[in-house]
């Protein structure tokens, strides 16, 4: 879904970006990084989960959606953002209209900063919910690793030994997720598309849903009573809910699924409180997908 956002005005805040500083815990500055430390700015904390799990404690990541009760659609970028971007060596986001604001920022205040693209390196031509795509994942995992090595040579090998566990570890993964029985579900909002490809699980959610969910428009009323009748009917196995993105029709197709005693599978956009790594966060999600759906 494109970003619902706006940006500070750029001229007026970057006048202020001398005097902000660093920010605090995130390390939005090479001073409030360890000594050495690599300092990177991603646009949400996925992104900056798996910069960490490349760089370990070589980098001093600064997520800038870093509230797993925000929206990532309604974000708007405050001062020591446009701060924490203008220090960064390096910066990543994951593009195709998804974190617009990021672009911006990175655009007017690190010109002298490495990037990395996630929705560019995946190939994609659509929905830009790429962090979904374990290929994709690892693609940009390789290119992070690829760019810190550029920036501090001495730590190559920690970095291609990072992105290469990193990689291991999303093979388990992706195995894990293609062990799942096929099955058909309905889905809130398209963003955890990708891994139900890859775990070979069908979206029957009417086209009109998906589509006036994606461009924010209002839903028709055909579309929403053709994607109740399908939960309402068990004509799905289960219902995939964004719970970051609620709203009175997504409710009431919650409610329907209660109803009807389908599983509600809650996944999000980015990682939940409590959860730092990648990994983590998406085997937490598989794992609650194949007790829905069950394996093969």
């Amino acid at each position: 879904m494109t970003v619902r956002t706006t940006l500070i005005t750029a001229v007026a805040v970057l006048g202020l970006t001398t005097a902000c500083g660093s920010a605090d815990q995130g390390g939005s500055g090479s001073s409030d990084a360890p000594a050495g430390a690599v300092p990177v700015v991603t646009s949400t904390n996925v992104w900056g989960s798996v910069v960490k799990a490349v760089g370990g404690d070589a980098v001093q990541v600064k997520a800038l959606i870093d509230d797993p009760s925000a929206d990532p659609h309604s974000f708007e970028s405050k001062p020591a953002d446009i701060a924490a971007v203008a220090d960064a060596k390096l910066v990543v986001g994951n593009g195709g209209g998804y974190d617009d604001f990021f672009d911006k920022i990175v655009d007017e205040s690190a010109r002298s900063a490495k990037r990395v693209d996630a929705f560019a390196l995946s190939g994609k031509e659509e929905n830009e919910h790429v962090w979904y795509d374990l290929a994709t994942v690892r693609k940009v995992a390789d290119k992070v690793a690829e760019e810190l090595s550029a920036i501090a040579p001495d730590k190559k090998d920690a970095f291609t030994k990072g992105a290469a566990d990193f990689g291991t570890a999303l093979d388990g993964l992706t195995a894990k997720a293609e062990r799942i029985k096929p099955a058909k579900v309905v889905v809130t909002e398209p963003v955890p598309a990708y891994l139900l490809e890859t775990a070979g699980v069908e979206d029957l959610t009417p086209a009109e849903f998906t589509e006036a969910i994606e461009n924010e428009t209002d839903v028709p009323v055909a579309a929403i009573a053709a994607t109740g009748d399908l939960i309402v009917n068990k004509q799905v196995n289960a219902l995939i809910n964004n719970t970051q993105t609620e709203n009175a029709v997504t409710g009431d197709l919650v409610a329907k699924a209660g109803t009807a005693g389908l599983p509600v599978v809650g996944m999000t956009e980015t990682l939940p409180e409590g959860v730092t790594g990648y990994v983590e966060w998406m085997t937490k999600q598989v794992d609650e997908l194949t007790a829905a759906l069950g394996t093969k």
